[in-house]
């Protein structure tokens, strides 16, 4: 006796498949114990869809999609897979990133399991829902520079669901600044008068002057602050007049120090030395005191500049000094002078570069870019003091 469920067509049901009294067909499941279950009113995709019913997928179409989430996903379905879920699933990919990439992941996670929109169902999440949020967070006074790194790694995490046919489209696939305003400062490299100025107030300064050789290195070598601040006293090679880059010291939001490799692979780098560069490490080696015990990370020793409690300094020291001196500069002066951070150091070296005629292949390997498009961006970001100064020294015929 065939025993076997068939349904109003007399064709042979699969286990867990029914059809109802009005002809609706059902597949029940269960996913973290709760029984589910997916409907349709075809059982084929060749089926024809009844009159007045709105149109879909089959249910064995619905039930061959729930078995390759499950398949991916594991035991948690993707229907019902969260965006928290993703984040997390993406993140735990991610392995040998740096530290600091770490620590945005992870504030990217706090963030989500905070707001209602990281327990939203990754299949729900359209793009103009992805828009809304963004601009949301930017209306309760979130930074660009902060949602521009939050949508970094939802769009990477949402097109890894997109990879895996999970998901038919990434919801996060949109130029951001189309959707929200840029209020971030673009860290513009400053004025030669300005730089002559700012150098020769801090060397001049009874207090701040302790730190004009390296501010002096900052300004004229263009070298990221991290990989200063991980400098040591085996990177100078004062017989050769080389700066040996080969790593950046990062210390982490909860204070503890790290090594990490350059920021690229074009980051190692041996930058020669000016004259005035190389009296200044001159100044530094002899400026600097023997310790008993020198603080060691991972297995370096030696660096440079140290705390009053001796451990080596990072980017927010330098920071604070620029911070504090512009403060003190701007008391004093009625020509104010603009923010100026370690990196507005590097932008202007590299801007004095360009404008100085170098050759821009010589000008990526001294900033240590991976890519040229980074370097040729600066020369097309030239004031008009600039362009006007560039004239008067063409003769024009």
């Amino acid at each position: 006796m065939n025993t076997r469920r068939r349904d109003h067509k007399n064709r042979v049901l699969r286990p867990r498949e029914s059809q109802q009294l009005d002809g609706r067909y059902r597949y029940t499941y269960y996913s973290n114990g709760k029984q589910k279950s997916l409907y349709s009113w075809k059982l084929e995709p060749t089926d024809k869809m009844p009159v007045g019913k709105r149109p879909d997928i089959s249910l064995r179409e619905k039930v061959a999609e729930l078995q390759r989430q499950e398949m991916l996903f594991g035991n948690c379905v993707s229907g019902d897979y969260t965006v928290i879920d993703l984040v997390e699933r993406y993140v735990a990919q991610r392995q040998g990133v740096q530290q600091s990439t770490k620590e945005g992941y992870q504030t990217t996670i706090n963030i989500l399991k905070r707001d209602k929109f990281g327990k939203r169902k990754i299949k729900d999440v359209k793009i103009s829902d992805a828009k809304m949020w963004l601009i949301q967070m930017q209306n309760k006074g979130r930074g660009y520079s902060s949602i521009h790194t939050i949508r970094g790694v939802l769009r990477p995490a949402f097109q890894m669901a997109v990879d895996d046919d999970v998901l038919l489209k990434n919801p996060f696939e949109f130029q951001l600044a189309t959707v929200i305003i840029n209020d971030s400062i673009r860290r513009e490299a400053i004025t030669k008068k300005q730089e002559r100025d700012f150098l020769k107030f801090v060397k001049e300064d009874p207090h701040f002057s302790r730190y004009y050789e390296g501010i002096y290195i900052l300004f004229k070598t263009g070298m990221r602050i991290s990989e200063f601040c991980g400098l040591t006293i085996h990177d100078i090679d004062m017989e050769e007049r080389t700066i040996d880059i080969n790593h950046q010291l990062q210390r982490l939001s909860d204070m503890e120090y790290v090594i990490e490799q350059t920021k690229t692979n074009s980051g190692k780098r041996v930058l020669p030395m000016t004259p005035e560069v190389y009296e200044c490490f001159k100044t530094i080696l002899k400026k600097r005191k023997a310790l008993k015990k020198e603080p060691m990370i991972g297995k370096y020793v030696g660096f440079l500049y140290l705390d009053k409690n001796g451990m080596p300094m990072v980017a927010l020291h330098w920071q604070k000094y620029f911070e504090h001196i512009c403060a003190k500069y701007n008391s004093i002066y009625k020509a104010q002078m603009p923010k100026i951070t370690p990196h507005v150091c590097r932008h202007t070296y590299c801007t004095n570069m360009a404008l100085a005629g170098m050759n821009p292949k010589t000008l990526q390997y001294l900033m240590g870019h991976s890519e040229i498009g980074v370097t040729l961006d600066v020369y097309t970001h030239v004031s008009f003091e600039d362009a006007r100064d560039e004239l008067a020294k063409m003769k024009i015929v």
